[in-house]
């Protein structure tokens, strides 16, 4: 675990409105202790005093509404030396706010944010690429690439074009990538589209890849002339249809797929992508560290060379700006 003391900045309270109307509880008012007590700690508990501080502090740095009534828990032993823990609670309209933790320091002269992060887990085993079709290396390669990834997406299918085959070309065997599902709503056939190369997926990778590759390629031309979207569903299952012929799948078990339409793992993907705070496509995990949206290629080199490094391995020579024109001019793997 990692303990970090920071200043207080005004998004405490913003995170305390969030909590609003999750726990309903009677509306707490300020400490009722004695208006002549003066020291920080009476019987564990805030003086009045220095309660007042700690209210007008957090008023005037976050704009506190009036209407807002805080109620400061008593003092209790915080984890970081030369401080104790103190909690606030913001009640309006009946409801009460998750206890906020504060430190405060034991002078009485300093008030910090009490912010505890784990790091004990590996970031790379945060978001999983388990059971999906993967280009690049093996499955124990150093690094894994997790992209969040929506068909019908122009961002994405210049990633897909020239973004993903150029880390391929500059790292080998050292980068596995792996795509998720996020089919944004905006979209009215990504949702399809992702089911039907799933379908595919589930019986060949290669033609997973060769269906990925094809979409983000010729999307503008899913919907035909009608650009309905009726028609936009028809040609996506007739690609994965051609597709599945090329491998040499089980027809029958892939009609199936389409005609079912199950959703579930798609809906599964979207909502794992949510808790992760994905807002945008594509959005890329390396290793657990996630870049959004179209970036520059060298902002990933840099996360991909600390990745390896991490992992005990050394990375390429260092990237020269140079070498992104040639990254425009690659094509799609398999």
């Amino acid at each position: 675990m990692s303990t970090v003391v920071t200043p207080f900045r005004s998004v405490v309270f913003a995170l305390a409105l969030a909590a609003l109307g999750c726990h309903a509880q009677s509306p707490s008012g300020p400490s009722s202790a004695s208006p002549a007590a003066t020291s920080l700690r009476e019987g564990g508990s805030i003086s009045p005093d220095m309660a007042r501080r700690i209210e007008v502090l957090i008023r005037s740095k976050s704009d506190v509404p009036y209407n807002y009534t805080f109620h400061i828990g008593s003092i209790s032993k915080s984890d970081v030396p030369g401080f104790d823990e103190v909690t606030v609670e913001f009640s309006a309209a009946g409801k009460t706010s998750k206890p906020l933790p504060f430190l405060i320091s034991k002078d009485g002269e300093t008030l910090a944010q009490f912010t505890k992060y784990d790091i004990s887990k590996d970031p790379k085993s945060v978001v999983s690429g388990a059971g999906r079709p993967a280009r690049g290396g093996a499955e124990n390669a150093p690094v894994l690439i997790v992209v969040f990834d929506d068909l019908e997406c122009p961002f994405c299918a210049k990633s897909n074009a020239q973004l993903f085959p150029a880390v391929l070309d500059r790292y080998k065997g050292q980068v596995r990538i792996v795509y998720r599902d996020f089919p944004l709503d905006q979209h009215p056939w990504a949702l399809r589209a992702a089911i039907d190369s799933n379908c595919v997926g589930s019986q060949s990778g290669t033609g997973y890849w060769n269906l990925i590759d094809y979409i983000h390629v010729h999307a503008n031309e899913i919907g035909g002339t009608e650009k309905t979207v009726a028609k936009a569903n028809e040609m996506l299952d007739g690609l994965a249809r051609d597709e599945g012929k090329k491998q040499g799948v089980d027809e029958t078990k892939l009609t199936a797929c389409l005609v079912k339409q199950d959703a579930s793992v798609i809906k599964q993907s979207m909502k794992e992508a949510e808790a992760l705070g994905v807002e945008a496509t594509p959005a890329l995990f390396v290793n657990g560290e996630k870049i959004e949206g179209a970036q520059p290629l060298e902002y990933l080199y840099s996360m991909i060379d600390g990745a390896l490094i991490a992992a005990g391995k050394n990375p390429p020579p260092p990237f020269q700006p140079a070498d992104a024109a040639s990254a425009t001019s690659a094509k799609p793997g398999n």
